[in-house]
């Protein structure tokens, strides 16, 4: 989600779709590149495995535990980066019982000098050991951290959201986008009348002597660091399966018991949502793992195979509808984008946060695709040419890469109106789904480019798309038609646009009958009849009559 914030331009409402929680317009520091550079002491080993064993008080807002990070040496190299962000701290790490020595470099990053020599194709680990109080959010999840409230009935209810921020922020990882474990086991150990919920599958319930329980969660999936969630709570459970492309998947919802009768109609949506999606994406990418919905006391997040919910069990986003179609009061907002992010975010997942457009633009863009699958194709498209009115055009879509720097929040409804726009190019609607499939199969459980993405796109469709990302994500002017008419000839050319572009676009001259032209940024002609043009709404272009 990066986080939805709201800005809705024509109405005093605003809507920003989940602006990273990073001050964008700060100064860079050394703490940035450390974060956002793949450095020479993270690029020499590969991550294969995570055992994240944290123990949550709430009664002091604490933690306690320690991570046993599995690796495979790529090339030779004695020195390993880790991350955690203050003011918890590494006490301690050690390699085969072995205590190592280890410093710091800047704020969040520590620098582990390991004793054994480190040999190609060879395999490892360490167990770092860290506690003490994590970053509290202050407004999440656009502000994320560890959550720590009550519910109704005074009981603890606590969660963590961390996107951008980072999964440093409460516990010691490799904290990079583009390098993500193979599987991961999540142990969380909290008081006994409460329950953790965390990504994966949930192997045992353990009962301690000390009025905690333990709950081990298994991961067999490639997940992505902020991916992985604890959500703490009194819950009740129930469940569901889904008969879909990959067999039967498990569907599993944690609530609140108070909302136990309202979850279970509202969540009646993730059953359609997982159909929509498989027919316009693939198979859910995570069957071996399952399907959570949990309640948390934040709007929602994308966590891999535990999706976290708090929209209030209303359709729309808070009760509104973001597109002011109407479409958008249909279903429930957080459970489809969210959801939608199961393929776009986690499956296929950014490696740079500078590419964060190929997580939000794709899921923004699912919302159309949504209600096009149950409300009919011009329902989607109108729901998506009415999301244009939260564009701000402020700053290019794709941000600063290896600072850790993400672009403007426009890669959500302007992201989705640059795929609408380019299906409309397409023209050919089944190749376009093909398009949105292989793209999933190619990319499974892999972290990419913004790049590949694009090249894919202009690959697999046949047609030559740089100009047409250039502009919609490098750029931040709306590409305008110029066009006069003059007996029976209309003269057009494309203006307020990256040099070359040449996008085709539909107009009609009357009666609503559309065709392609094929526009540069030099002037062409051809014979028309009428004297005047419409284009097509679906392209996300402006168009002006000159002299």
């Amino acid at each position: 989600m990066k986080y939805l914030r709201t800005f809705l331009l024509a109405s005093a409402l605003s809507i920003s779709l989940l602006l990273p929680s990073l001050a964008q317009q700060r100064t860079l520091t050394k703490d940035d590149t450390l974060r956002g550079t793949v450095t020479p002491e993270r690029e020499w080993w590969d991550l294969r495995y995570y055992h994240l064993n944290v123990k949550v008080d709430p009664a002091s807002k604490a933690l306690s535990g320690s991570v046993a990070v599995h690796y495979k040496v790529l090339k030779p190299y004695q020195t390993l980066q880790l991350d955690l962000q203050p003011p918890l701290v590494i006490e301690k790490v050690t390699q085969d019982g072995e205590t190592l020595t280890f410093e710091k470099a800047g704020t969040n990053a520590y620098f582990i000098a390991l004793k054994k020599a480190q040999q190609k194709d060879q395999t490892g680990s360490v167990v770092v050991y860290y506690s003490g109080n994590p970053i509290v959010a202050k407004n999440p999840p656009w502000q994320g951290g560890f959550q720590w409230t009550k519910d109704n009935e005074g009981n603890d209810f606590i969660a963590t959201s961390c996107q951008g921020l980072g999964a440093s922020a409460w516990w010691p990882c490799k904290d990079h986008m583009y390098d993500e474990p193979d599987s991961m086991l999540i142990s969380v150990t909290v008081p006994e009348n409460l329950t953790d919920v965390s990504n994966g599958r949930l192997r045992r319930e353990t009962v301690n002597n000390d009025g905690t329980k333990t709950f081990d969660w298994f991961v067999s999936n490639p997940i992505n660091n902020y991916g992985v969630n604890v959500n703490i709570a009194k819950y009740t459970h129930f469940s569901d399966t889904l008969h879909g492309e990959k067999g039967v998947l498990d569907l599993d919802f944690y609530v609140l018991p108070a909302n136990l009768e309202k979850a279970k109609e509202q969540f009646k949506q993730a059953k359609l949502m997982l159909r929509a999606f498989e027919h316009w994406f693939g198979p859910y990418p995570f069957y071996e793992d399952g399907y959570k919905l949990v309640e948390t006391p934040y709007l929602g997040m994308e966590h891999q195979s535990s999706v976290t919910y708090g929209n209030g069990y209303t359709n729309g986003y808070r009760g509104r509808d973001l597109s002011g179609s109407g479409w958008g009061l249909k279903w429930d907002f957080i459970i489809i984008h969210e959801s939608g992010h199961e393929w776009y975010a986690n499956n296929i997942t950014y490696k740079d946060m500078a590419d964060m457009w190929v997580h939000e633009s794709f899921t923004n863009y699912s919302e159309n695709l949504y209600t096009e699958y149950y409300f009919g194709k011009k329902a989607g498209a109108e729901y998506v040419i009415g999301t244009r009115k939260g564009i701000r055009n402020d700053r290019p879509i794709v941000g600063t890469y290896n600072v850790n720097r993400s672009g403007s929040g426009d890669m959500y409804p302007k992201g989705g109106n640059m795929l609408h726009t380019i299906r409309q190019i397409v023209d050919n609607d089944e190749k376009w789904r093909q398009v949105l499939r292989d793209m999933n199969k190619t990319f499974y459980h892999q972290t990419v480019e913004g790049k590949q993405i694009e090249n894919f796109i202009s690959q697999k469709t046949g047609k030559n798309l740089s100009k047409v990302f250039d502009q919609y994500l490098r750029d931040i002017r709306i590409p305008e038609l110029e066009y006069k008419i003059i007996k029976g000839k209309l003269t057009y050319r494309w203006a307020n646009c990256v040099e070359g572009f040449d996008m085709p676009v539909k107009i009609s001259a009357g009666r609503n009958n559309f065709k392609f032209i094929y526009p540069a940024t030099t002037w062409k002609t051809e014979k028309i009849k009428g004297d005047s043009i419409v284009v097509d709404e679906n392209f996300y272009v402006t168009a002006k009559m000159v002299e």
